[in-house]
């Protein structure tokens, strides 16, 4: 049992990591601001609001400590009738600070009236104002993002085309969105002489960050425009295979320069799942390098992809200037590849390519779903998509000029051009590292460029805690996180922002095929760790019960999600699937008029509004006739022992039939060891007592690594598939 905070004394501080005298001063402290507090029995919420503001914890403080304060403090706290308990709390002056703030504060009274109080008081309405009328919003952010149109678009939005669920977004624009992310801006300010990236190598850790100025990045963009120019077709399909470095941000924004298409491919991926990209996208040729240089090591990846491509090929060389591998006959080294764009005749006298404009609708960015169940799904992005995650980053990660952002990830998956756009778009500068994420040295580049956005990946937050590989970093400097792509761990979740003094963790969730979150954390209102606090701007969406029929909007409940199909920068087409059957075939018609978009997450909804992705549709389990899914029951069994690193929970049917049997995949903490039958009885009482006490934990399965696709999301499906082969053969024995 945790103790209350009025209960900790000296002693329990001194087990936290407190040398006697440190706990001493710590305690008084801690027994004044519980005094001041007036209530903080019955809120706890003003208590731990109160001790952040003075900092009584420090960054540097062991994780323990951390710990027993915070728990201590909502050691009484309600979480069925009160909501998740709160962390952070933005201030009115805060609030006006932020870009959403910002134009909340010019816009708001002319477009709200006297129901317009502040940006925290009004931001449920202002955001409710920006689903219904996006024609007024959107221009804001066009102004906002310095998106510069050759031809301004005839309306925002056109919904005169019934076959379109999404409607029409500013037709008739035409602008090359890629050009618009080199330009200086105006409001606010950022020059030629502004940083655009920020950079290190792996193993240079000790070195100067690299930099990289808008009027550089803007040059060497159009060189290598120019080359592509020279070597390619406006329209063609060319693909990227490399690490996320600052060449490859500069090839990217060349290729949508020169009118051509990007097709986004990881790093990671074998040569099979290299070949069905390029043979989907139809590919007329890919950037590589000749190794990938990550954790003081190099792999091979020329070969692996000459392996799947029978296209061009243009090598970059990992280390130096000359490439380490024997090229085919056909390919190229990135030294010629350059060169043979100095004869191409568009460069001009002036040294500067001209870009190639399109219409609004032409395709930019070729991504891919994950394709863990089939073959991937191939998703065209427009003009429209860069400025839909564009105005993300500027109104939820509150990207701006002076701002340093990083987020480790690459351009195969959706946050690498989202982190090119959500920094370019907005005037921020965008840091990266060369080289591995998981240790000691990429947090001093966080520390050494003065980050002060940094986004994560839940399990990436879980290896940096479990290692304590960033001990005595400063990060300081961060004022907020950003995650995705899994659902979060709270206790990991209070590491992280405990390294900023509680900075918020702004939680994303949404999609490729979105170029968008659909639900997120914001600036501008209070947030608790894991958890959602409002739906993206513009962007609307209801919880449906098993029956399709959607739940009113302020009540507390689980279900699927259905989204409003209006959104910008949404797709409107796949290039290997039937869109209409992927997204909207079986969805209801909301309130007559609209027929819903399907996303597959299940959600719940908590008393006070908060968002909490329960996991995949088909990750559900009926447990005796409840319904519940993986993900919560692997909150209660993460915590449910010290030994336990992760969990994944499954449900399989026994092979003769019969009820739905749960199943926990564990992976143990590195040293600790333990036995199956002992973990099944704790994971079962801590079920049992957390979620529902008819669940009943059948078999415990103890493994040292969980199957993964290549963005790190838990493969439960090869999971359940796995138990069920084991049952199957035990049953025939």
């Amino acid at each position: 049992m945790v103790k209350s905070i009025s209960e900790v004394g000296v002693e329990d501080l001194v087990h936290a990591g407190l040398t006697i005298e440190e706990a001493k001063r710590f305690d008084q402290v801690l027994k004044e601001t519980i005094l001041s507090v007036r209530g903080s029995e019955s809120d706890p919420r003003e208590l731990w609001r109160e001790l952040v503001a003075r900092r009584l914890l420090k960054p540097w403080h062991p994780h323990t400590l951390h710990q027993l304060v915070y728990y201590s403090v909502y050691a009484n706290w309600d979480a069925s009738n009160n909501g998740p308990p709160l962390y952070w709390f933005p201030s009115l002056w805060y609030a006006k600070q932020r870009n959403l703030g910002r134009i909340m504060e010019m816009y708001g009274p002319k477009l709200l009236g006297t129901s317009y109080k502040d940006p925290i008081t009004s931001f449920n309405l202002f955001h409710k104002f920006s689903v219904e009328h996006p024609e007024v919003y959107w221009p804001i952010l066009l102004k906002e993002l310095s998106v510069s149109f050759i031809e301004p678009p005839k309306c925002i939005l056109d919904t005169s085309d019934n076959s379109k669920h999404g409607g029409t977004w500013l037709p008739g624009s035409v602008l090359n969105i890629a050009e618009c992310c080199l330009l200086p801006r105006e409001h606010p300010k950022k020059e030629d002489n502004s940083l655009a990236i920020v950079w290190r190598d792996e193993g240079f850790d000790d070195y100067e960050v690299n930099r990289l100025t808008v009027k550089e990045l803007r040059q060497q963009v159009m060189m290598v425009a120019n080359a592509v120019a020279a070597t390619f077709s406006k329209g063609d399909a060319i693909a990227i295979d490399m690490q996320m470095t600052v060449n490859a941000v500069i090839i990217y924004l060349a290729i949508i320069v020169a009118g051509c298409i990007v097709v986004s491919i990881a790093d990671s991926f074998a040569p099979k799942e290299i070949a069905v990209r390029l043979r989907v996208s139809k590919a007329k040729g890919i950037f590589t390098q000749d190794f990938i240089s990550r954790g003081g090591r190099k792999f091979p990846l020329y070969s692996r992809v000459i392996e799947a491509a029978t296209c061009k090929v243009i090598v970059l060389p990992v280390i130096g200037d000359d490439i380490g591998v024997q090229l085919r006959e056909q390919d190229q080294s990135w030294k010629d590849f350059l060169s043979s764009g100095s004869r191409h005749p568009s460069i001009g006298r002036s040294n500067y390519y001209i870009p190639v404009y399109q219409s609004i609708d032409s395709v930019t960015n070729i991504l891919f779903s994950s394709g863990t169940t089939g073959e991937p799904k191939a998703i065209p992005w427009t003009q429209l998509s860069p400025i839909r995650t564009g105005a993300d980053g500027w109104a939820f990660s509150d990207n701006k000029v002076g701002d340093i952002c990083c987020w480790p990830t690459n351009l195969g998956w959706v946050m690498g051009p989202s982190m090119i756009y959500g920094c370019f778009l907005t005037g921020a500068t965008l840091a990266l590292y060369h080289g591995s994420p998981l240790g000691r040295g990429f947090g001093k580049f966080v520390q050494d460029a003065g980050v002060t956005i940094l986004g994560t990946v839940p399990s990436l937050v879980k290896t940096w805690k479990s290692t304590n590989c960033m001990k005595g970093l400063d990060w300081t400097k961060i004022r907020s996180f950003s995650t995705t792509g899994e659902a979060s761990n709270v206790d990991d979740d209070l590491w992280l922002s405990s390294k900023a003094y509680y900075q918020p963790i702004i939680e994303c969730c949404g999609g490729t095929e979105l170029a968008s979150t659909y639900i997120t954390g914001s600036h501008l209102q209070p947030q608790a760790f894991g958890a959602f606090s409002t739906a993206s701007m513009t962007l609307g969406f209801v919880i449906l019960n098993e029956h399709g029929v959607p739940y009113p909007d302020d009540v507390a409940c689980v279900g699927e999600v259905g989204l409003f199909p209006h959104s910008m920068g949404a797709t409107d087409r796949l290039l290997n699937a039937d869109h209409e059957e992927v997204y909207f075939k079986g969805m209801p018609i909301y309130k007559g008029k609209q027929r819903l978009r399907r996303h597959g997450d299940i959600l719940k909804r908590t008393v006070g509004g908060y968002i909490i992705v329960e996991g995949r549709a088909d990750d559900t389990m009926n447990l005796g006739g409840i319904k519940t899914s993986s993900i919560e029951i692997e909150r209660v069994c993460d915590r449910a022992d010290e030994c336990i690193s992760e969990t994944a929970a499954v449900s399989v049917a026994p092979a003769n039939g019969g009820p739905e049997q749960l199943v926990i995949f564990v992976v143990l903490k590195k040293g600790y060891n333990t036995n199956a039958e002992t973990l099944k009885i704790k994971l079962s009482k801590a079920i049992q007592r957390n979620l529902n006490p008819l669940f009943k934990v059948s078999l415990v399965s103890i493994v040292p690594e969980f199957p993964r696709t290549a963005s790190n999301k838990i493969l439960r499906r090869v999971l359940r598939d796995q138990m069920k082969h084991e049952l199957s053969v035990k049953s025939r024995l």
